[in-house]
């Protein structure tokens, strides 16, 4: 729910009144999910259903996707985001509960070089070593428990090493021009789908939504449920 979060992490509040319009808008956590979310004509609009421009924005121009046979759902987040750190326990339990026509991964974004660049290079370093699904947790624990920011590559080497991971392989991973590869295309996607706060949830190349819009990480979730139906329906 933040808006390019920053390292001291403000809160977006203070620096976003229209966000708080747009929570009380929202109506609560559940208010999708009690109203019917596949409801799409103007009465569910009007009981406070999903509303282009005010609960998501839909793309001017579709972004590509992985897997064209899939409906994709990308999150657009960054591991110093208090924010991003509060939506894993619920984006973990919408994902068990996934469709098999659903394909879902992560985008780390970066809105300037530091520390941005090397949470990103971090990120699939983990991923090119098989290591991520093993410490994505715990680094957001480092930062957001333990106050350990991570901010710079000897420090990210440091804590992987601790936790188990070759200090050697991820060095050479993290320097690799595979993994920077992957972080311009990250870079590039963000923009694409116009992120502009995290975290933030891409549907089908087609449409995003997040907290900040939603209201709640719960409601965003809900939505992005709504727009995966409109996804199939739309082909």
């Amino acid at each position: 729910m933040s808006l390019r979060p920053t390292p001291d992490s403000a809160p977006l509040a203070a620096e976003r009144p229209d966000l708080q319009r747009r929570q009380l808008a929202a109506g609560g956590a559940m208010a999708l999910a009690a109203l019917g979310l596949g409801l799409g004509g103007p009465e569910a609009r009007a009981q406070g259903g999903p509303v282009e421009g005010r609960d998501y924005v839909r793309l001017p121009q579709r972004q590509p996707t992985s897997d064209p046979a899939r409906i994709e759902v990308v999150e657009f987040f960054w591991y110093g985001c208090p924010h991003c750190y509060h939506f894993e326990a619920p984006l973990e339990a919408w994902l068990k509960k996934l469709p098999a026509d659903v394909s879902f991964r992560r985008a780390p974004v970066a809105f300037r070089e530091v520390p941005f660049v090397t949470h990103q290079k971090l990120f699939y370093a983990l991923e090119a070593l098989g290591q991520l699904d093993a410490l994505h947790g715990k680094i957001f624990a480092a930062m957001h428990v333990q106050r350990n920011p991570l901010a710079t590559p000897d420090v990210i080497f440091d804590f992987v090493a601790k936790n188990g991971v070759d200090r050697a392989k991820f060095i050479e991973a993290f320097n690799s021009f595979g993994v920077a590869g992957k972080a311009r295309q990250a870079a590039a996607l963000s923009a694409g789908y116009r992120i502009d706060g995290t975290p933030a949830l891409g549907v089908n190349g087609q449409f995003y939504t997040s907290g900040s819009m939603a209201g709640t990480h719960e409601r965003a979730l809900a939505i992005a449920d709504w727009l995966i139906g409109q996804s199939r329906k739309r082909g």
